[in-house]
Protein backbone atom coordinates (compact mmCIF):
# COMPACT_ATOMS: atom_id res chain seq x y z
CA UNK A 1 0.00 0.00 0.00
CA UNK A 2 1.26 2.87 -1.08
CA UNK A 3 1.65 6.70 1.09
CA UNK A 4 -1.81 8.51 0.81
CA UNK A 5 0.31 12.06 1.00
CA UNK A 6 1.59 11.03 -2.61
CA UNK A 7 -1.39 10.97 -4.27
CA UNK A 8 -2.01 14.06 -6.24
CA UNK A 9 -5.32 15.00 -7.84
CA UNK A 10 -6.31 16.26 -11.68
CA UNK A 11 -9.85 17.93 -12.82
CA UNK A 12 -10.26 17.46 -16.51
CA UNK A 13 -6.17 15.99 -17.01
CA UNK A 14 -5.83 14.79 -20.59
CA UNK A 15 -5.80 11.42 -20.87
CA UNK A 16 -5.66 8.85 -23.40
CA UNK A 17 -7.88 5.66 -24.15
CA UNK A 18 -4.65 3.60 -23.03
CA UNK A 19 -4.66 5.27 -19.46
CA UNK A 20 -8.40 4.60 -19.12
CA UNK A 21 -8.13 0.69 -20.03
CA UNK A 22 -4.93 0.15 -17.75
CA UNK A 23 -6.98 1.83 -14.41
CA UNK A 24 -10.77 -0.38 -15.46
CA UNK A 25 -8.31 -3.25 -15.41
CA UNK A 26 -6.12 -2.78 -12.06
CA UNK A 27 -9.56 -1.82 -10.79
CA UNK A 28 -11.30 -4.77 -11.34
CA UNK A 29 -14.36 -2.36 -12.85
CA UNK A 30 -16.47 -4.16 -15.17
CA UNK A 31 -15.51 -1.76 -18.71
CA UNK A 32 -14.87 -2.48 -22.24
CA UNK A 33 -11.43 -2.32 -21.43
CA UNK A 34 -9.66 -3.88 -24.73
CA UNK A 35 -12.19 -1.95 -26.94
CA UNK A 36 -9.68 1.25 -27.20
CA UNK A 37 -11.96 3.28 -29.86
CA UNK A 38 -14.90 2.73 -27.31
CA UNK A 39 -12.79 4.24 -24.49
CA UNK A 40 -11.90 7.26 -26.49
CA UNK A 41 -15.32 8.33 -26.95
CA UNK A 42 -16.01 7.78 -23.12
CA UNK A 43 -13.17 9.72 -22.64
CA UNK A 44 -14.33 12.75 -25.55
CA UNK A 45 -17.64 12.91 -24.22
CA UNK A 46 -17.40 13.11 -20.71
CA UNK A 47 -17.57 16.53 -19.04
CA UNK A 48 -15.43 16.21 -15.86
CA UNK A 49 -12.69 13.87 -15.45
CA UNK A 50 -10.76 13.52 -12.27
CA UNK A 51 -7.73 11.71 -12.27
CA UNK A 52 -5.61 10.34 -8.85
CA UNK A 53 -1.97 10.04 -9.42
CA UNK A 54 0.77 8.31 -7.98
CA UNK A 55 4.02 10.26 -9.19
CA UNK A 56 3.12 9.47 -13.14
CA UNK A 57 1.04 6.82 -13.03
CA UNK A 58 -2.54 7.16 -12.82
CA UNK A 59 -3.99 5.18 -10.17
CA UNK A 60 -7.70 6.19 -10.37
CA UNK A 61 -10.47 8.05 -12.22
CA UNK A 62 -14.12 9.69 -11.54
CA UNK A 63 -15.51 10.37 -15.03
CA UNK A 64 -19.04 11.91 -15.21
CA UNK A 65 -21.42 13.56 -17.43
CA UNK A 66 -23.58 16.58 -16.69
CA UNK A 67 -25.58 19.75 -17.32
CA UNK A 68 -23.62 21.23 -14.61
CA UNK A 69 -27.27 22.98 -13.36
CA UNK A 70 -29.35 19.94 -12.43
CA UNK A 71 -28.04 16.85 -12.42
CA UNK A 72 -24.64 15.13 -12.87
CA UNK A 73 -24.29 11.32 -13.69
CA UNK A 74 -21.06 9.55 -12.37
CA UNK A 75 -20.37 6.97 -15.02
CA UNK A 76 -17.41 5.68 -13.34
CA UNK A 77 -15.47 4.78 -10.39
CA UNK A 78 -12.21 3.36 -10.64
CA UNK A 79 -9.50 2.81 -8.27
CA UNK A 80 -6.10 0.73 -8.86
CA UNK A 81 -6.71 -2.41 -6.75
CA UNK A 82 -3.36 -1.49 -5.19
CA UNK A 83 -4.67 2.05 -3.79
CA UNK A 84 -7.64 0.71 -2.57
CA UNK A 85 -9.02 1.67 1.00
CA UNK A 86 -7.33 4.93 1.08
CA UNK A 87 -10.04 7.49 0.62
CA UNK A 88 -9.17 8.38 -3.33
CA UNK A 89 -12.57 7.00 -4.53
CA UNK A 90 -14.04 9.35 -1.41
CA UNK A 91 -11.69 12.26 -2.56
CA UNK A 92 -12.50 11.82 -6.14
CA UNK A 93 -16.21 12.18 -5.35
CA UNK A 94 -15.80 14.68 -3.10
CA UNK A 95 -13.86 17.06 -5.91
CA UNK A 96 -16.01 15.72 -8.16
CA UNK A 97 -18.86 17.40 -5.71
CA UNK A 98 -16.76 20.81 -5.56
CA UNK A 99 -16.57 21.46 -8.93
CA UNK A 100 -20.36 21.15 -9.64
CA UNK A 101 -21.62 22.91 -6.94
CA UNK A 102 -24.59 22.49 -4.43
CA UNK A 103 -27.39 22.82 -7.04
CA UNK A 104 -26.38 19.65 -8.49
CA UNK A 105 -27.76 15.99 -7.55
CA UNK A 106 -24.90 13.58 -7.99
CA UNK A 107 -26.38 10.13 -9.59
CA UNK A 108 -24.74 6.87 -10.54
CA UNK A 109 -25.20 3.16 -10.95
CA UNK A 110 -23.52 1.03 -8.94
CA UNK A 111 -22.69 -2.83 -9.69
CA UNK A 112 -24.11 -5.64 -7.18
CA UNK A 113 -20.24 -6.32 -5.61
CA UNK A 114 -20.21 -1.88 -4.89
CA UNK A 115 -23.42 -1.53 -3.03
CA UNK A 116 -22.23 -1.33 0.20
CA UNK A 117 -19.29 0.72 -0.46
CA UNK A 118 -21.47 3.96 -1.64
CA UNK A 119 -23.23 4.89 1.42
CA UNK A 120 -19.90 4.66 2.84
CA UNK A 121 -18.58 8.10 0.23
CA UNK A 122 -21.64 9.54 1.19
CA UNK A 123 -24.43 8.62 -1.42
CA UNK A 124 -28.00 7.50 -0.43
CA UNK A 125 -29.55 4.56 -1.86
CA UNK A 126 -32.40 5.49 -3.46
CA UNK A 127 -35.21 2.99 -5.05
CA UNK A 128 -36.87 5.36 -7.81
CA UNK A 129 -34.79 4.60 -10.53
CA UNK A 130 -35.13 2.70 -14.01
CA UNK A 131 -32.93 1.77 -16.45
CA UNK A 132 -33.42 0.22 -20.24
CA UNK A 133 -29.79 -1.40 -20.59
CA UNK A 134 -27.22 -1.56 -22.64
CA UNK A 135 -25.99 -4.74 -25.06
CA UNK A 136 -23.69 -6.88 -23.39
CA UNK A 137 -19.76 -6.15 -23.90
Amino acid sequence: MENKSNITYKVNKAINAEDLAKVFKASGIKRPADDLPRLQKMIDNSNIILTAWYGEEIIGIARALTDYSYCCYLSDLAIDKKYQHQGIGKELVHLLQEHLGDEVALLLLSSPTAMEYYPHIGFNKIENGFIIPRKPF
